[in-house]
C-alpha cells in the first residue's frame, strides 16, 4: 500500500444510532484515487461517497463493522431463493453511471417514501449524482425493470476483484418484489459470472436495523480487529 494522505473530521451527530456522535477519516482530497487503489482500501474498511473515501473514526464505537461476501460460497435461503422466482421476468440493464431525469424522479419517489424525515428526500440534481457517481471510480447504474416500467436502480463500483454495492433504490409501488434483496442477489450472481471474490456490502450494523439486514446473506466477512472473519447469523444476533 502506498502512502495516503488522510484526514480526520470533527465529531457530528451519528446517521445511524441516536445520541451517539461519530468521526470518519477521509483520504485527503489532493490525493488521486483510482480503482487499483481504491481496491486495496475497501479490504481494510474504507469506502466511497461520491469522490470521497472514508472510514469510521469513532472514539468510543465501533459499531460500524465492514462486511463482505465471498460470492463462490454464497447459497440462498429459502426467502432469497422466493425473493429470486418472484423476480424471474425482471430485467436487468447495465447504465453508465451519468445523471439521467429518471433515475433522479425515482431516486427522489424512494427517499420521499422511504426517508422522507431525513435530508435525502430534498436532494438536488448535483446532490443526488454526486452522491452516487465518481469522478475516478469505475462505477455503474443498474436499471431493474418489470413489465416494461423502470421499478429500481441499484448502483455498483468495480473493483479489481470484486463488486462492491454502493446504494439501491426503487420506486414503492413495486415494493412486493423485494427489490432491495433481488438487488444483492442479482449481484451477487453477477459477480460470480465475473470470477470476481467478493461483493462489499458496507457496513453491518447490530443495533441499526436498515444496516443489520445485511447478516441475512452468509457466509458473512467483517473486518473486526484488521482481519476479515467469517461470521453466520448466530454470531450477528
Amino acid at each position: 500500500m502506498i502512502s495516503i494522505p488522510l484526514f480526520l473530521t470533527h465529531e457530528h451527530p451519528c446517521s445511524y444510532l441516536d445520541g451517539k456522535l461519530a468521526q470518519a477519516v477521509f483520504v485527503h482530497p489532493s490525493f488521486q484515487l483510482e480503482t487499483s487503489v481504491y481496491t486495496q482500501l475497501i479490504e481494510k474498511g474504507y469506502r466511497r461517497s461520491g469522490d470521497d473515501v472514508y472510514a469510521p473514526h469513532c472514539v468510543n464505537c465501533s459499531a460500524c463493522v465492514p462486511a463482505r461476501l465471498a460470492v463462490a460460497q454464497f447459497k440462498p435461503d429459502r426467502s432469497q431463493k422466493r425473493c429470486m422466482k418472484k423476480n424471474i421476468n425482471t430485467q436487468a440493464t447495465i447504465k453508465p453511471a451519468v445523471f439521467t431525469q429518471a433515475h433522479y424522479d425515482l431516486y427522489l419517489r424512494y427517499q420521499a417514501i422511504r426517508h422522507g424525515d431525513g435530508d435525502m428526500a430534498h436532494s438536488s440534481a448535483d446532490d443526488y449524482i454526486n452522491f452516487l457517481g465518481s469522478s475516478w471510480c469505475n462505477t455503474y447504474f443498474v436499471e431493474f425493470s418489470i413489465a416494461n416500467e423502470l421499478a429500481g436502480i441499484a448502483v455498483i463500483d468495480q473493483l479489481d476483484n470484486a463488486l462492491s454495492a454502493v446504494y439501491t433504490f426503487f420506486d414503492p409501488r413495486f415494493s412486493s418484489y423485494s427489490l432491495g434483496v433481488y438487488a444483492v442477489l442479482w449481484q451477487i450472481e453477477h459477480a460470480r459470472q465475473q470470477n470476481l471474490e467478493f461483493l462489499y456490502l458496507g457496513f453491518w450494523i447490530k443495533e441499526c436495523k436498515k444496516m443489520a439486514y445485511k447478516s441475512n446473506y452468509q457466509p458473512l466477512q467483517l473486518l473486526l480487529d484488521k482481519h476479515w472473519s467469517e461470521f453466520n447469523t448466530v454470531d450477528c444476533e
